[in-house]
């Protein structure tokens, strides 16, 4: 009787796993269930994009039909439970469905760090619909807006996510002309924190470029339904907020037995994925994966898609009894776009260490090109390459 696989999660990390399982088992040897919220990949690091252009969702959004083969077993649904006891998975809508191997790549959920009022407030961006929301809220302040009284455009947190955002309804109101004023807030001292201080000085320009302010220093203490409140004394009004400033475990992987930081309740995995259970495996925004030296994987989509190929092989071996592959995260550098322009740092084989421009753009286009033609198809890829 063939092992029943089951792989939760429809991102970098759940399609590249899917991909590569199927690459390396052999037919009848196990059933792949692919379980997923959306019947659709969203190339997520390029979603920014439809906040601009609503139209680019299409480009972005790839059906699970053109990634699985025919024989992969696809459902729709949303996993409520993990029961690790009975090898079981509970969904909101179907009936539980049982594993022998499960892999666990749910993503992650928007943390808010208990800020009051922020949640409630606030948009994010996670999926397409969250970013229609975006780009719906944008276009309705900027409408109502004079330029007397710009609509005021706020985005928490200067991470990469936040950076893009905020470039991407930059592009949105040098297209239409709307009266807007964007700002950039980060509580730590410097924008994409914790990074080079050469490639956040490259970020800062072009931010600046596009007539976004940056604020920095001060953390969002508190929101009500027209001001964000800085710290103790500071306070802002918004038409529009935009929340990007951190990420924690869903409540897929919260209410399960596996071991998992306490205060994100991400899952701890080893570097062969791994869990507390031998027969449940984590990866992507799901796990905190060992690296050694009380290091863990960053929850990017570089580490997703390139430890999602050792996760699908590592499924087959555990199947088989074979003994497990390790994976060492290797940065291959970083790349981030503001709007139409991008900065590039570190790539590994470049010996410019940070530079923007149209080598940048063109960078950043290809890594996009390169994954969606992995998971998809090269026509797809040609096809999406102007939007990226």
């Amino acid at each position: 009787m063939s092992a029943n696989v089951v792989v939760v999660g429809a991102g970098y990390a759940g399609a590249g796993t899917v991909k590569s399982f199927e690459d390396e088992i052999d037919e009848g040897e196990a059933e792949l269930t692919w379980i997923s919220e959306h019947d659709y990949h969203l190339v997520l690091h390029e979603t920014h994009r439809v906040i601009r252009n609503p139209e680019v969702e299409s480009k972005v959004a790839i059906p699970v039909e053109e990634i699985k083969s025919p024989s992969t077993n696809f459902i729709r649904d949303h996993v409520t439970n993990v029961n690790t006891d009975e090898r079981t998975l509970e969904l909101q809508d179907g009936d539980p469905v049982d594993y022998d191997y499960l892999l666990l790549a749910v993503g992650s959920s928007t943390a808010f760090f208990g800020i009051d009022g922020l949640e409630e407030h606030a948009l994010t961006l996670k999926s397409l619909d969250d970013a229609r929301e975006i780009h719906e809220a944008v276009r309705a302040a900027g409408e109502e807006a004079t330029q007397s009284e710009p609509a005021q455009v706020l985005v928490g947190g200067a991470g990469l996510s936040g950076i893009q955002i905020a470039g991407e309804i930059a592009g949105y109101r040098d297209d239409t002309r709307a009266p807007i004023d964007i700002k950039l807030i980060e509580g730590l001292d410097e924008i994409f924190p914790g990074n080079d201080p050469e490639v956040q000085g490259a970020l800062r320009k072009r931010l600046l470029d596009r007539d976004i302010e940056i604020f920095t220093g001060d953390f969002i203490s508190e929101v009500t339904d027209e001001l964000v409140h800085l710290g103790e004394d500071e306070s802002m009004p918004y038409d529009v907020l935009v929340w990007a400033g951190g990420i924690t475990g869903r409540e897929t992987v919260a209410n399960s037995d596996l071991e998992k930081d306490e205060r994100s309740k991400r899952v701890h995995a080893e570097s062969d994925f791994q869990t507390s259970n031998d027969r449940v495996f984590a990866i992507g925004d799901t796990a905190l994966i060992d690296q050694g030296d009380d290091e863990q994987a960053p929850p990017t989509a570089e580490a997703a898609w390139t430890a999602a190929e050792v996760a699908g092989e590592n499924l087959v071996r555990a199947l088989r009894g074979a003994p497990l592959k390790s994976w060492q995260h290797k940065d291959k550098g970083t790349a981030i776009s503001v709007g139409e322009d991008a900065v590039v740092h570190d790539v590994i084989g470049i010996p410019i260490t940070t530079f923007g421009g149209v080598a940048a753009r063109t960078l950043k286009k290809a890594i996009a090109a390169r994954w969606i033609a992995e998971v998809s198809s090269t026509k797809r890829a040609i096809s999406a390459w102007s939007d990226m």
